[in-house]
């Protein structure tokens, strides 16, 4: 087979191929790559078997990682929590892996990355697992009542009617003041997790190049924002993509909330599922937060070629590190070293 390369920023095919194509995500958009490259610099492009003159019938899409840090490679997609191949078959598959495995040697990438959520996906020897983690989906085709009895009674249920009662004002939109709201609360967060906050300017990106896609909703009590959360939604699927807190009001059930309403919008739009994003396999926490909920596990991989190498036994040393070093940042100092690094770990 024949592989050619397009832009899919230039390319008008790309958005109506996405469009069309079922396991298209709101990862594979140009909404989305162009937030992405606009904030970042990660340049886009794409690998097919179809003919620059031809329908799109198939593709692999990656960012271009330049890094003078953590190398130069390519990943599909960076701050994605999956991107699957858009192919109609495993020819068609092993076709295109073969030629970005002879693009990686000739160019002297690092390494190429594919992050595929399909439980059945194989790639060409040359690619190996490397990071397992898991995905967590709910099926939003039963009822409104249906799925408010599947969740967790005392962690769940009882947290909306807590957030009820205490009667939290709600708002959702997209503008500067909620998305202002939003990012205290996701810098917030982020200190308690000792890490930096990724930049503002992504998130207006996402904002811009997205737009009806994103939704942002916040929960305040006496104007005080307690909860925010972004999703983003393509075809018959909501992500829910990041998220931020007031720790001291989080018994007040804001959070809960606010999932309870984008569940309740999805529906409304005709959703299908809801997308709760990716969980490391030892984050048992955030794993049954999620399954409380009554949402599904399944296994989310990594791909790389080459193989990802071992874990040193001072990594793990070298991150609790990093971690003590952010703790005792200022927040600003904080907030600048997230725009200085993010670009960087993609």
């Amino acid at each position: 087979m024949i592989i050619h390369s397009l832009d899919p920023l230039r390319d008008l095919r790309w958005q109506e191929f996405v469009g069309r194509h079922p396991s298209a995500s709101v990862f594979h958009t140009s909404g989305w790559l162009r937030a992405l490259h606009r904030t970042y610099q990660y340049e886009p492009i794409a690998f097919t078997t179809s003919g620059p003159t031809e329908e799109l019938r198939n593709s692999l899409v990656f960012c271009s990682v330049r890094s003078w840090l953590t190398g130069r490679r390519l990943v599909c997609l960076p701050f994605s929590d999956h991107c699957e191949p858009l192919v109609q078959n495993p020819e068609e598959l092993s076709a295109l892996c073969r030629f970005v495995q002879r693009i990686r040697k000739a160019e002297r990438w690092k390494y190429v990355e594919i992050r595929s959520a399909s439980p059945t996906l194989e790639l060409e020897r040359d690619f190996q697992r490397a990071n397992p983690f898991y995905l967590h989906r709910l099926d939003l085709r039963p009822s409104l009542d249906a799925l408010l009895r599947s969740f967790h009674k005392d962690c769940v249920q009882r947290k909306i009617r807590r957030a009820q009662r205490e009667g939290l004002t709600y708002e959702k939109g997209r503008s500067e003041p909620l998305l202002q709201k939003l990012y205290g609360l996701l810098r917030l967060t982020r200190r308690r997790h000792h890490l930096p906050p990724q930049p503002l300017e992504w998130f207006r990106n996402i904002v811009d190049c997205l737009g009806e896609q994103t939704c942002i909703r916040v929960a305040s009590r006496d104007g005080q924002p307690v909860a925010g959360i972004l999703t983003l939604s393509h075809g018959k699927r909501v992500v829910y993509k990041y998220a931020g807190s007031y720790a001291r009001l989080n018994n007040l059930g804001g959070m809960a909330l606010l999932l309870w309403k984008t569940i309740q919008d999805a529906k409304e739009a005709g959703a299908e599922e809801l997308d709760l994003g990716r969980s490391d396999c030892d984050n048992a926490g955030l794993i049954t937060y999620k399954e409380r909920w009554a949402a599904d596990r399944s296994p989310l991989t990594y791909w790389r070629c080459p193989p990802a190498a071992k874990l040193a036994p001072t990594d793990g040393w070298r991150i609790r590190f990093a971690k003590q070093i952010f703790a005792r940042l200022p927040d600003g100092v904080l907030t600048r070293a997230g725009k200085l690094l993010y670009r960087h770990i993609g």
